[in-house]
């Protein structure tokens, strides 16, 4: 699951270049969803001997390019003139992952709007189960050619809402809404 440099652009994903996954409305949702399974590689690990504090927000990126093919963007979608856009992201580093470590990831869509999406990773010891950290993120949907958001098209929005609905039920986790300040008496 590293990324890749290319020739096009600097870093790609692993799943740069797939097609989005065809969408089935009679298949159950899971929630939350769980769309990647990556070890930790030598190349995010760093000179304390654990996985880099840049790498946990690259795997979690590695995550939302799986959920967004899930729901229809991909490269195409994209030369098209739209996307979405990380406009803010939290990340809670838990515990330490080193080389080799099984990772199970999971993906929590707490809210979207017509325009935005509030999304929630969460990254565990795949053997041990022990939460490692979780990242927080805002997306925007973008008309790359307007330079600006814009709503997403009906059809991408009917996914977003069912998998909305799907993880609806699922407790907001508890590091969801927090913002970085220092708590003084």
């Amino acid at each position: 699951m590293a990324a890749n440099a290319g020739p096009e652009h600097g870093l790609r994903t692993p799943l740069e270049g797939t097609k989005a996954v065809p969408w089935d409305d009679t298949a159950p949702i899971p929630a939350p969803l769980k769309l990647i399974t990556p070890s930790v590689i030598q190349d995010w690990v760093d000179y304390n001997g654990h996985m880099s504090e840049s790498c946990y927000l690259l795997v979690f990126g590695d995550q939302s390019d799986a959920f967004f093919r899930l729901i229809g963007i991909d490269e195409d979608y994209r030369a098209a003139g739209h996307s979405l856009f990380t406009v803010q992201t939290m990340i809670f580093n838990l515990a330490e992952a080193h080389l080799g470590d099984p990772l199970d990831l999971s993906l929590h869509l707490i809210d979207a709007d017509e325009k935005r999406l509030q999304i929630f990773h969460s990254m565990h010891h795949r053997d041990t189960g022990e939460l490692l950290a979780t990242g927080e993120q805002m997306l925007v949907h973008v008309d790359m050619n307007a330079g600006k958001s814009c709503p997403m098209p009906v059809e991408l929005r009917r996914k977003v809402e069912a998998i909305r609905q799907a993880h609806a039920a699922l407790p907001v986790p508890a590091q969801a809404g927090r913002n970085i300040a220092i708590r003084r008496n």
